[in-house]
């Protein structure tokens, strides 16, 4: 036989549910479409065992310096979730099943619209790593994290919003497919971007369509990783072209030959490993693998990888164009006991899993691009289950073919991805056919053939009936040389040229690196060229970014003198841009608008400048005018939901009420969930508070007054989420609104109402909500809320002591709230030098709120640094130790505090009988007070118990610190969170 149809698939287990989730039917009204061949979609909850993350913290997390996959773990303005519960519970998870013949998906739009379930309906195999339950570790940027199914990553790495919810609407197309949207609103950034999951009729493939919008004014950097995880064992293998001869780490800062690693690679000596065990060097296969583990391709001018169960007979490929798709990543805990503790982190009982992990305009970690403002970056990324053909040596999203090279014996398979008749797999030397073989194939089934040939020379095709190609193997020539290893810049004072200064500057803002400031390299290019236009544009957009307004237009000024000192129309127009943003920030709008109609004589600039000069058209009621510019954009330049929108509001101010209600109609018709587009239509509004507020602010600007004051009305009302509390904020935005109407009392009100609102986790950021809150402090000096949050904001956004200054003065007129105390505690330990300060603000926070526990452990962190005794320290938290023990951090400390005190009994029964939780770059510290306990003891150094809830490793991984105590340049992650740093050289005075 040539094939292997569906009905011949004896042995294999084809139920779509499993131990820990049971899938719904189809509903009645789509399962009769569903055995003719169709696509469905439909939303229906799902129960699923749930380890509830614990609520996150009140306090601001300034984390500029924790080093996160590489570059910055910055999490500010998101709350911070700390700690997860032990005990699990069954919750109804929103879920949106997409299914047709072949595959069968579930979509959790609560967990970020991952894919949570892939199964090949066909094999009985589940092609994504199915978790049945959902039990966080605290893994992710804000904290919680799952495994599992697919996460998608944007705009760093992990996706911000991993743990937070989209929204979702199913798409039907005319041809039966079907496409379940979510749209994320990045808290960060405040971009938007969406990802369509795209089933199609008879077809096992799963597209996932992607339009990243950068919907704000400023260009902004980002990465997409789309992370899959596969269920591994001794018998799976990761595949990747046969071009690849060489992967590396992290930032390309270590590399080893693939698949059999040629060096010592993450501390393992893979060579010495297989002259002991032949073939542990191969480090395709999980088995291999004993430590946590990175590596990503480099150079592969190939479009697929995937990976494959030897054992169950299945496995995955992922398909997307290398023009924009270079990354192919393998990452695991490793297969030994530090990475199964991991896994039992993460699972009740599905096992270790493996993500093989597929990067859009990014082929490393960290690695961002671009995107300009109003661009929309669209993409699809391709996934389909393999049945028992092996790994794939080529792929197309039509087929996967697999070229046996076995000694004394040659063979091929292949599958398909949709029924093909007369499907024809061959063999040609020198372009004729020497053997080949004809079938019916759908999906789930092979075609294999067995043929004498020379491997370096054949060429191995499947087409279909009428002769098109679905996919052609030929072997790779050549060996390339090695690849080049990253190397850390040398100091300012060591480069010789001021172009290199300003690119190794922009490399550092560039990729968010969390420990080395861009500012040296441009202070020492402006030293030896004080009118470098890159370098003051740099400079000046940073600046801008950090609510330095005459600071900023100074340096674009400075730069536009030497661009246009000669030459009037400069190559690139980014200056006039930007010195159109900065000049409306300082409210001389008229100027603005001139420097963006000559910004828009850039081909570059001409999108963000039209929109920027239509929308202040439109805020003046110059209304035909913008209309102008908006049609002069029209077919010239990308697609932009904004200029949209503000074509809909001039049509409508001038009467032409039904033209405006079928554009938005036809814009929501491709764009279901834009969100602005949704509130000008008034048919389904967005519900998130974030999403809402920054469309209050698009339509204030464009002079929308009232709709904008009803969203941020309805913002007011919304509920404190993990997400955030925009309330205070959407308060203080109406007063600026109120009082540019003349609305002076209704202004006042607003103030006073936000300075009632409640606080918890309402963390401003933005340039809109700096001006708001500098706006309300201008109007009342006596306004401490106000003066609280601007304080926040400056913090967070680098002007440390600027932000100190707001909280000293808050606290003078009076506020004691614990957060406000806390926050000016940081600074002047930080930035202020000021020991004796910061210990006396602690106090007077534990004065406030004793029973908090994340207080009293930065507390004792702070007592750490300022050189109190172990006795102090512990005769502080003896008498509170039952608080002591609702934290993991806070335990392990005590429990070194125990020890020193001769206590070393009472630390062992606390290891032994609390359960910990340990979070990804603070592995080990658990294990530590565990050693040290039981040296303490007298006892002999053993494996830790499973409450730890982690293992001895046994390698080394790359060390994160120097032996001079720095960070070294390419850490990839810190145990520490670095709330305590001294940073006076860092900040501006």
């Amino acid at each position: 036989m040539a094939t292997i149809g569906s009905e011949a698939i004896q042995g294999c287990d084809a139920r779509a549910d499993s131990p820990g989730i049971t899938l719904p039917h189809a509903p009645s009204e789509l399962a009769a479409s569903l055995a003719e061949g169709a696509a469905i979609a439909w939303s229906e909850p799902l129960a699923i065992t749930t380890y509830e993350p614990d609520a996150p913290s009140r306090y601001p997390m300034f984390l500029d310096h924790r080093v996160y996959q590489g570059s910055s773990g910055k999490v500010y303005p998101l709350p911070f979730t700390e700690g997860v519960s032990d005990e699990g519970v069954l919750r109804e998870w929103d879920a949106v099943h997409v299914e047709n013949r072949y595959v069968r998906l579930v979509v959790l739009p609560e967990l970020g619209g991952r894919i949570h379930i892939g199964y090949d309906k066909r094999t009985g195999y589940d092609f994504f790593y199915r978790n049945n339950v959902i039990k966080p570790a605290l893994v992710g940027l804000a904290g919680p994290w799952i495994s599992g199914g697919v996460e998608f990553n944007w705009p760093q790495h992990h996706r911000p919003a991993t743990y937070l919810p989209v929204e979702t609407s199913i798409e039907t197309g005319a041809d039966g497919t079907v496409t379940v949207w979510c749209h994320d609103h990045d808290p960060f950034a405040r971009m938007s971007a969406q990802h369509g999951v795209r089933l199609r009729p008879e077809s096992s493939v799963v597209e996932l369509v992607v339009r990243l919008h950068n919907r704000t004014n400023e260009r902004h950097t980002f990465l997409w990783w789309a992370n899959v995880a596969a269920r591994v064992h001794d018998d799976y293998q990761a595949f990747f072209p046969e071009d690849v001869r060489y992967v590396a780490d992290h930032a390309r800062r270590a590399l080893t030959a693939f698949p059999e690693a040629d060096r010592p690679y993450y501390g393992v000596d893979y060579p010495a490993l297989a002259s002991e065990r032949p073939g542990a060097d191969r480090i395709d296969w999980y088995k291999n693998i004993p430590v946590p583990t990175s590596y990503m391709i480099v150079d592969s001018q190939q479009d697929f990888f995937g990976g494959y169960d030897h054992a169950a007979g299945g496995g995955f490929v992922h398909w997307a164009e290398r023009r924009i798709s270079p990354g192919k990543k393998l990452w695991t805990w490793g297969d030994a006991p530090f990475g199964h503790a991991w896994d039992d982190q993460l699972t009740d009982g599905d096992g270790p899993y493996v993500e093989l992990m597929a990067g859009v305009y990014t082929d490393n970690q960290p690695d961002f691009t671009w995107i300009l403002p109003g661009e929309t970056k669209v993409f699809s990324q391709y996934w389909y289950p393999i049945p028992a053909i092996g790994v794939a040596h080529q792929a197309t999203p039509d087929a996967a073919l697999h070229v046996g090279r076995a000694e004394g014996r040659t063979s091929v398979r292949a599958a398909v991805t949709s029924p093909r008749d007369g499907v024809v797999l061959s063999v040609l030397e020198g372009g004729v056919a020497t053997a080949s073989r004809t079938a019916d194939l759908e999906p789930g089934a092979v075609i294999e053939l067995d043929a004498e040939f020379d491997p370096l020379e054949a060429r191995v095709e499947l087409r279909d009936g009428d002769g098109r190609l679905l996919v052609a193997w030929e072997p790779v020539d050549g060996e390339p040389g090695e690849p080049w290893v990253a190397s850390e810049p040398p100091a300012p004072e060591e480069i010789e040229t001021v172009e290199e200064l300003y690119l190794t500057g922009l490399h550092l803002s560039q990729y968010r690196h969390p420990t080395r400031s861009p500012l040296p390299y441009w202070e020492a290019a402006l030293a030896r060229d004080p009118g470098d236009v890159r370098t003051n544009l740099a400079m000046a957009d940073r600046d801008y970014r950090a609510f330095r307004y005459e600071q900023a237009l100074v340096r674009v000024e400075l730069a536009i003198d030497r661009l246009t000192r000669r030459n009037a129309n400069p190559i690139d127009a980014e200056a006039f841009y930007l010195r159109g943003l900065v000049l409306m920030r300082l409210g001389r709008r008229l100027e603005a608008e001139q420097a963006w109609g000559k910004a828009g004589w850039d081909g570059t600039w001409a999108a963000p400048a039209g929109f920027a000069l239509a929308q202040s058209l439109l805020f003046r009621g110059v209304n035909r005018a913008a209309l102008r510019v908006l049609d002069s954009l029209a077919g010239v330049v990308g697609h932009d939901t904004r200029r949209t929108a503000l074509q809909a509001i001039a049509l409508e101010r001038l009467g032409r009420k039904d033209e405006a209600a079928s554009t938005i109609a036809d814009a929501l018709e491709r764009d279901p969930l834009d969100a602005t587009l949704r509130v000008l239509s008034g048919v389904r509004e967005p519900t998130g508070a974030g999403v809402l507020l920054d469309v209050a602010i698009a339509l204030r600007d464009a002079g929308e007054t009232r709709r904008a004051l009803a969203l941020l009305d309805e913002v007011a009302r919304g509920p404190q989420t993990p997400a955030g509390n925009l309330r205070p904020i959407a308060q203080y935005l109406r007063a600026t609104i109120l009082d540019a109407a003349g609305e002076i009392d209704a202004a006042r009100e607003a103030r006073e109402m936000a300075r009632r609102e409640d606080a918890l986790w309402a963390f401003p950021s933005g340039a809109d909500a700096h001006d708001a809150l500098s706006a309300a402090i201008d109007a009342d000096a006596q306004d401490s809320r106000a003066l609280h949050l601007r304080g926040m904001l400056l913090y967070a956004h680098g002007r440390r002591r600027d932000g100190a200054a707001d909280w000293r003065r808050a606290i003078v007129l009076g506020d004691h709230d614990p957060v406000l105390l806390r926050n000016a505690a940081v600074a002047a330990y930080n930035v202020g030098d000021d020991d004796a300060r910061a210990w006396e603000l602690y106090e007077m926070a534990v004065a406030v709120a004793p029973d908090d526990a994340r207080l009293r452990y930065e507390q004792d962190q702070l007592a750490i640094r300022l050189d109190q005794s172990a006795q102090e320290r512990f005769q502080r938290l003896e008498p509170v130790e039952p608080l002591v023990l609702t934290r993991d951090d806070f335990t392990i400390a005590y429990v070194r505090l125990l020890v020193a005190q001769g206590m070393a009994d009472r630390a062992y029964e606390i290891l032994t009988s609390r359960s910990f939780h340990p979070w990804e770059g603070g592995e080990g510290e658990a294990l530590a007070a565990w050693d040290l306990t039981l040296h303490a003891l007298g006892r002999p150094l053993v494996d830790p118990p499973p409450t730890l809830g982690e293992a001895r490793p046994q390698y080394m991984p790359p060390l994160a610190r120097r032996d001079d105590g720095a960070t070294d340049y390419f850490a990839t992650s810190l145990p520490e969170l670095l709330l305590f740093a001294r940073e006076a050289s860092l900040y501006d005075a």
